[in-house]
């Protein structure tokens, strides 16, 4: 099984768990120029650098830390990339504030109901959507970063907050 399999098995499944919700948002931050499957890959190398994504943890790391990170030959070494993860993680406990967790943030714009959108072909399916916009400008400005409307759809859909359909693969 490749190191990016795991990426693809949890692609357009709800979840509600705040670490799965932050792991799948720092590949979505890694991703950025890159494929998903390159950041995917990375899993074992972000849940070991990133304290098994306890966003907690994370959101008191120094920079010594981000030195640190970027110097495992395991990571993808960008350090705006490592500082985003950090700064992110830093808006979701500033979230929880007027959230219960990071998950009651994202599924409150959809009601809780994934957003389900249909496709006659797999080319049809488009990269952002209005609805992740909305959700990123929110996340910006709550503090998130790298989380530009492509970025935050890919998110969502991986989360399952937004599921595609696609009717006919030709």
């Amino acid at each position: 099984m490749s190191k990016s399999q795991w990426y693809s098995d949890q692609w357009g499944t709800k979840t509600q768990d705040d670490q799965m919700l932050f792991l799948l948002l720092t590949v979505g931050v890694f991703q950025a120029g890159l494929s998903w499957q390159a950041a995917a890959s990375k899993r074992e190398a972000f849940e070991r650098n990133f304290c098994g994504m306890d966003f907690r943890k994370v959101a008191a790391f120094f920079p010594e830390d981000i030195e640190r990170i970027a110097k495992d030959p395991e990571m993808i070494r960008n350090p705006r990339k490592i500082k985003a993860v950090v700064q992110n993680a830093r808006a979701i406990v500033t979230l929880l504030e007027d959230y219960d967790s990071f998950a009651d943030y994202l599924w409150d714009f959809v009601g809780g109901v994934p957003i389900i959108r249909d496709y006659e072909l797999a080319e049809d399916v488009p990269n952002t959507l209005p609805e992740a916009t909305v959700i990123a400008k929110d996340m910006k400005k709550r503090g998130f970063t790298f989380v530009g409307p492509v970025v935050t759809c890919m998110f969502l859909k991986a989360a399952g907050i937004i599921q595609d359909q696609v009717w006919s693969k030709n």
